[in-house]
């Protein structure tokens, strides 16, 4: 393909809501629309409009009776479902914080280890990780790090604080490096899981954290790394006969699966039907739903 520069002109918000008229989408509250529009962005909406366009769609016209209010529900889905993946998220990176930090100081006896060549499978890998390690350690305003670097040597920084700074995407680069197979496989059993499955998910995990941190889209698309498929699950699971793994259905019940070891009384699942309820004509199947999900025994216990 020939490239050719971008020419193509900005819009007042006033055009863009001409724009939209004109390709047939109904807009009941220009007023409301216009807010939404300056304060959204049109550019960032444009994902939501695009769904609703007839085919062929390069067309540009919108399907009989779609609003502009269908696309503000897809956006606000999309955003509740951002926070409510972050949220949890978070508890699980903080439950396999907690796990690698207890198993590697008990099972290879350095506090340190996380700095430690000796322990890692891949040289090159290692050099990569740990000077992402200590790029965080260096440049964090934590109290607990002034305090170490006020009181002692860098000779053995303890992984308990090491690990508060580091983000998901290093944490899973150091899991899979590590050398010693039994201590991989004994962090990934705290989370039902083999070795192998957990590593991939870690790095999904950490895809799908950065899309919900840059407040990116999840509805409708295909996501980065796509996860293992897990074949012999400890707790509950999903059928994954045509399930593809690479959209956010999957993720979510890796999520949830992975929840059941941390706590099996989460309240994820409840959130997660709820919102689907609050906004019924959100195409699920978009998003990699299948017919019937919520029946699944993993999302009924």
């Amino acid at each position: 393909m020939i490239k050719k520069p971008y020419a193509k002109p900005p819009l007042s918000v006033h055009d863009q809501i001409k724009r939209l008229k004109s390709r047939g989408l109904l807009l009941k509250d220009e007023a409301k629309a216009e807010k939404y529009l300056r304060s959204i962005g049109y550019f960032r909406l444009s994902a939501y409009f695009y769904p609703l366009l007839k085919e062929p769609k390069t067309d540009h016209r919108y399907k009989n009776g779609t609003s502009f209010t269908d696309a503000l529900n897809m956006y606000r889905f999309d955003r509740k479902l951002r926070l409510l993946i972050f949220s949890q998220i978070e508890k699980i990176e903080i439950a396999v914080r907690a796990s690698i930090v207890r198993n590697g100081v008990e099972g290879l006896g350095s506090v340190s280890w996380f700095l430690e060549e000796r322990f890692f499978s891949d040289k090159k890998r290692f050099e990569k990780s740990k000077e992402l390690i200590l790029k965080e350690w260096d440049s964090s305003k934590e109290d607990f790090i002034e305090h170490f670097k006020e009181s002692y040597t860098d000779d053995n920084r303890p992984v308990w604080m090491l690990v508060e700074v580091l983000p998901l995407g290093v944490l899973s680069n150091l899991y899979m490096n590590i050398g010693k197979k039994s201590l991989k496989k004994t962090i990934a059993k705290d989370f039902g899981l083999p070795p192998d499955v957990f590593s991939s998910w870690l790095q999904s995990l950490s895809g799908i954290r950065n899309i919900c941190c840059h407040h990116n889209r999840l509805w409708n698309r295909l996501l980065p790394n796509k996860p293992k498929i897990l074949g012999r699950p400890v707790y509950p699971w999903i059928d994954t006969a045509g399930v593809d793994t690479g959209r956010t259905y999957y993720k979510l019940a890796m999520i949830r699966y992975i929840l059941i070891s941390i706590n099996p009384n989460n309240r994820f699942t409840s959130n997660l039907k709820a919102l689907c309820d609050e906004y019924p004509t959100v195409d699920l199947a978009a998003m990699g739903f299948p017919s019937g999900w919520a029946s699944n025994e993993l999302w009924s216990i």
